[in-house]
């Protein structure tokens, strides 16, 4: 796959739910992030090394939700007719151009706006793959502006100080992966 192929449409078809993550309809990704956000299916990836390092990205400046901010390793949304195996799996590959055996840790639902631009809206399955060492990526620039590894005590920093900007889900998602997962960072 090239790797600045468009990847991501205002017309995906994303999965509507209600808080139980049950399908209730499907919507354009641009509606469903209109307004207050309609609840929707989403997922967050932590690639986690076993050397204790987080892979973070800075999305897109194209992004219209949360451009240029610091976020998890890889997030977005399954489509209608996916299960969230395939769709986190599709996702890796199209933005990180990875394949890494994924392990679900929790579900959760958050809600939240970015300016007057629109709002997440998610019931969101938190994901987590490790690998031995940090890479070298070949990612996708039109998804994302810039990359890293961090240690997690950069990345605890990080959250605590939030002088860099951050995306809200990953700041909500990270504070109870460290809290209530002490196991994934062993």
């Amino acid at each position: 796959m090239s790797t600045n192929q468009t990847v991501s449409f205002d017309d995906e078809p994303l999965i509507l739910v209600d808080s139980d993550d049950h399908v209730v309809g499907y919507e354009s990704k641009l509606h469903t992030h209109e307004g207050q956000g309609l609840l929707h299916r989403a997922f967050s990836i932590f690639l986690l090394t076993t050397d204790g390092q987080l892979l973070l990205q800075q999305r897109s400046g194209s992004k219209p939700l949360w451009p240029l901010f610091w976020s998890n390793s890889c997030c977005s949304h399954p489509r209608r007719g996916e299960t969230y195996e395939y769709a986190t799996q599709r996702r890796l590959h199209e933005e990180l151009n990875l394949t890494v055996a994924l392990r679900f840790i929790y579900r959760f639902q958050y809600q939240s706006s970015y300016q007057k631009c629109g709002a997440e809206s998610e019931v969101c399955s938190v994901y987590v793959g490790v690998l031995p060492t940090a890479q070298v990526l070949n990612v996708n620039p039109n998804e994302i502006a810039a990359w890293q590894w961090y240690p997690y005590s950069d990345v605890d920093q990080l959250i605590a100080t939030q002088i860099t900007p951050i995306t809200p889900w990953f700041a909500l998602e990270w504070v109870r992966l460290r809290s209530e997962f002490h196991a994934l960072f062993v």
